[in-house]
């Protein structure tokens, strides 16, 4: 007798389906999951395939041990927020806003929304740092915060950091790991951490203005 179940169904599916191509991608979302819930401690390769419907083997076969799971992650989380910052500040320069505003708010939004990927980006003890597509991430990345801010302040030299665009970084930085980690994390909720990110925006702006 022929009994449909649906369960296996899905498994199979999805084991087709990765073994495609998107389990690496699959398995990226599911140190997402895992890690907003638990904390990146809780995060294991066997974990990871268990959510995701595949065997402990087929995830080996994608990344061979959890460092290097953690640091393909780290560098999908400073892909992302390069691209964040990037669509902030085209966004603002085609709609005529305060390119500044919207890139810090941008960056201070990513955060409070993917933490797990905010907390990933530079936790080199979890991470393969030499990693290729790593150091590649984070250039990008350290590259659009060098070059005034994503664009948004003057930048005398592009290859190094100014006094302003330190600042206006380890500012947005700081405050972002307040919001979601820090005290402040579990005092205020997110529109009015968002609030409060206005109007320091608003100082920090001043600040980076000063000649």
């Amino acid at each position: 007798m022929f009994t449909f179940n649906a369960k296996n169904t899905l498994m199979s599916t999805q084991k087709q389906r990765y073994h495609h191509g998107h389990l690496s991608e699959s398995l990226l979302q599911a140190v997402d999951d895992i890690s907003s819930q638990f904390g990146i401690e809780a995060v294991t390769l066997r974990a990871c395939a268990k959510k995701v419907g595949v065997s402990p083997g087929a995830a080996f076969r994608h990344f061979q041990d959890k460092r290097a799971l953690l640091t393909a992650f780290a560098a999908r989380a400073l892909n992302q927020l390069a691209d964040t910052l990037d669509a902030a500040e085209e966004d603002a320069r085609e709609t005529g806003n305060d390119a500044f505003y919207s890139v810090g708010m941008a960056y201070l939004t990513f955060a409070l929304e993917n933490p797990a990927l905010f907390r990933a980006m530079w936790r080199e003890e979890t991470i393969y740092s030499k990693d290729p597509d790593y150091l590649a991430a984070a250039k990008r990345l350290v590259g659009y915060l060098k070059e005034g801010f994503a664009g948004t302040i003057t930048d005398e030299d592009p290859k190094s950091f100014s006094a302003h665009e330190m600042l206006a970084w380890s500012s947005v930085h700081g405050m972002a790991n307040l919001f979601v980690d820090g005290p402040i994390a579990a005092e205020m909720k997110q529109d009015q951490k968002l609030e409060l990110a206005k109007s320091v925006m608003g100082e920090l702006k001043n600040a980076c203005s000063q000649a």
